[in-house]
């Protein structure tokens, strides 16, 4: 029973097969025929010689676009979804004057996208929205070899507005932010304002570069009374001009940073030596005397005293010592416009007991003055720049303190992030004392008797005081620059 369903089932499929008849179809190159099925068809068509024909499918309409590419004859073998043989086809390729031009046009451009070639209403039709502007003059050339052909070529709008937002682009970066490219009627509109007229022809030169080759179409090459063409592709400025001057640019800032460095030495070296013995008030001599009034001393008699500093004594120390003062400021300010710093701070003070006491305040202060400019290749110019710095320093013999006052005033220039030393001042003293009164040698007490007094002492001591100041200056597009070093330094640490 099974072999005879296979048998039916195969002589069903063989006569399905032979009852397909050829049919004889003829094309001319440049002229597509168009076969529409009522059916779906398999897209994996079989055709006898690919060089003759080539095929375009549009299965969603049922349609077989035959097109011929040399002359000859091939079969197309047509199936339907289920994979039965449904058309066949005998084609027949045929060539005539303009069927070979359109196998050459095919050759030499049919690579290009969007462009197609054939024949229709018995001329050879070269149609199609050129992509890629750079084709155009392989289009040209090409068709300049044939007088005959129908040319229907345009540039995609796409393609257009491209090119359009390009010359824009290119405009916007000349300092032209207010001129805009738009298409109209195939044609390149420029529009906005400029503020004056060399740079509304600085537009239209920037915009003519990006302007692809041009297309004439068939209307253009015969001309006549009844035919007028419109260059296409044209260059329309309708920029205005308004006369006023650019808003200037902002000022630029200058930082200026100054330190004041100071630094103290000084050294003493004493050798002494003092002999002063002395008599004390616990002790005394006493002589007898007679009625007489003469000086008389007996065995009983005495001499008494307490002698103290007996022996002589030496004395020799050395000291010295350092101090380092720092002062700093910083100061931000526009391009030729003056820029101060004051800072001050005093301290009081005391000196004296009793009703003979006074006070009084000593002062620590620094300040700065400059004119800043910026001149060529980022030097910074610092005109009339002063800088004046007063500290206390060590205690006079009254007790108030001393005064040193440092100031500098000067013209200079220095490229921007660079420090320099703009000026010190080195100071150096030395004394030597001989034979000076020693404290604390002599008793103090006025009921001593000082018998004698020797001493003999050197005291030599040498101070040294050296100042520099350092300014940098810093060009800077902000006043908020640096802003997030200087937060840190004032960060708290939280646990």
């Amino acid at each position: 029973m099974l072999k005879i369903l296979i048998s039916i089932f195969l002589f069903s499929s063989l006569a399905s097969s032979q009852d397909v008849t050829e049919k004889n179809l003829n094309v001319a190159i440049g002229i597509d025929e168009i076969i529409k099925l009522s059916y779906k068809f398999n897209t994996k068509i079989q055709i006898g010689n690919e060089k003759i024909i080539s095929l375009i499918l549009a299965p969603s309409r049922r349609e077989i676009t035959i097109r011929g590419k040399n002359p000859g004859k091939t079969s197309v073998t047509i199936r339907d979804a289920a994979g039965d043989i449904r058309d066949k086809y005998i084609v027949n390729v045929s060539s005539d004057g303009n069927s070979n031009t359109v196998r050459e046009l095919r050759d030499l451009i049919g690579d290009i996208e969007g462009i197609e070639v054939s024949i229709k209403g018995g001329k050879v039709v070269v149609e199609g929205m050129i992509i890629v502007p750079g084709d155009i003059g392989r289009i040209n050339t090409v068709l300049g070899q044939y007088q005959g052909v129908m040319r229907l070529i345009e540039l995609s709008p796409q393609t257009q507005r491209v090119i359009a937002r390009k010359m824009q682009e290119e405009i916007n970066k000349n300092n032209m932010k207010d001129v805009t490219v738009r298409i109209v009627n195939g044609d390149f509109w420029i529009e906005g304002v400029v503020n004056s007229t060399p740079k509304k022809d600085i537009a239209q030169q920037i915009a003519s570069q990006y302007l692809p080759d041009k297309l004439n179409s068939l209307a253009q090459q015969t001309g006549g009374r009844d035919f007028q063409a419109k260059e296409r592709y044209s260059i329309v400025n309708f920029i205005s001009v308004n006369e006023k001057k650019n808003p200037e640019p902002p000022a630029k800032l200058v930082k200026i940073s100054a330190q004041f460095v100071e630094l103290l030495k000084s050294y003493q070296k004493l050798f002494a030596f003092s002999w002063s013995p002395a008599l004390t008030s616990g002790g005394s001599i006493s002589f007898g005397k007679t009625d007489a009034g003469n000086v008389t001393t007996g065995e009983n008699d005495t001499l008494s005293g307490t002698i103290s500093q007996l022996f002589p004594k030496l004395n020799s120390a050395k000291q010295a010592g350092y101090a380092r003062i720092i002062q700093s400021g910083m100061v931000i300010t526009k391009e030729k416009k003056t820029a101060t710093i004051d800072k001050s701070r005093s301290v009081p003070y005391t000196i004296g007991s009793g009703d003979l006491q006074s006070s009084g305040n000593a002062t620590y202060q620094f300040s700065l003055s400059v004119v800043p400019s910026i001149g060529d290749k980022e030097f910074v110019n610092l005109d009339n720049l002063t800088i004046n710095i007063a500290t206390p320093g060590e205690d006079a013999k009254g007790g108030q303190p001393t005064s040193t006052s440092n100031k500098i005033t000067t013209n200079i220039s220095i490229k921007s992030k660079e420090s320099a030393a703009i000026g010190g001042v080195v100071q150096g003293s030395s004394r030597t004392g001989y034979d000076k009164h020693i404290p604390g040698s002599t008793p103090e007490d006025e009921s001593t008797s000082i018998l004698f007094d020797l001493g003999r002492s050197k005291n030599y001591t040498t101070d040294k005081t050296q100042f520099v100041i350092f300014v940098t200056p810093e060009i800077i597009e902000s006043a908020s620059a640096g802003t997030t070093e200087i937060r840190k330094k004032f960060r708290k640490r939280e646990r």
